[in-house]
């Protein structure tokens, strides 16, 4: 391997790129005495920023409901720009798709659990994920669809 082709993996930013908390039954549904159902939904994505530049995105969204109306709706997006040089084409999908995430995850778990609580609400602590194994069912999802 020549000089210029040394694999470089560098983190160039984290940052909150999006967050969002809405309460469209207050102030009456804060009087309610029942415990909300919490519904928490994550996501991943990652895009080409430039030239061996790459944001990397988790996204997590808490909807909690007393019966059909909503207590509140809380989203966050955390951003990573990561730096990935000169590495196999087979690695790229394992490291956007499990290192990246998990570098950027914790970012965002902060930030939504602090959302939520400036909010007035306790604190939703997003659990700890295994992005390993979230990547290689995407994987598996995605090659069950093709070959249908």
């Amino acid at each position: 391997m020549s000089e210029n082709a040394t694999p470089v993996f560098q983190i160039q930013r984290v940052y909150l790129k999006e967050a969002s908390l809405e309460q469209p039954n207050s102030p009456a549904i804060l009087l309610e005495q029942q415990q909300p159902t919490v519904d928490i939904q994550l996501g991943v994505e990652a895009t080409p920023a430039a030239e061996g530049v790459y944001e990397v995105a988790v996204t997590a969204t808490v909807h909690t409901k007393i019966g059909d109306k909503t207590v509140f709706l809380a989203e966050c997006k955390q951003g990573g720009i990561f730096e990935i040089r000169n590495l196999p084409e087979d690695q790229m999908g394992p490291i956007m798709g499990i290192a990246c995430p998990q570098i950027v995850y914790p970012y965002l778990r902060g930030n939504m659990a602090d959302l939520i609580t400036r909010a007035g609400f306790p604190p939703v602590h997003l659990a700890e994920i295994n992005f390993q194994a979230m990547y290689e069912q995407q994987q598996a999802e995605q090659a069950g669809a093709t070959a249908q």
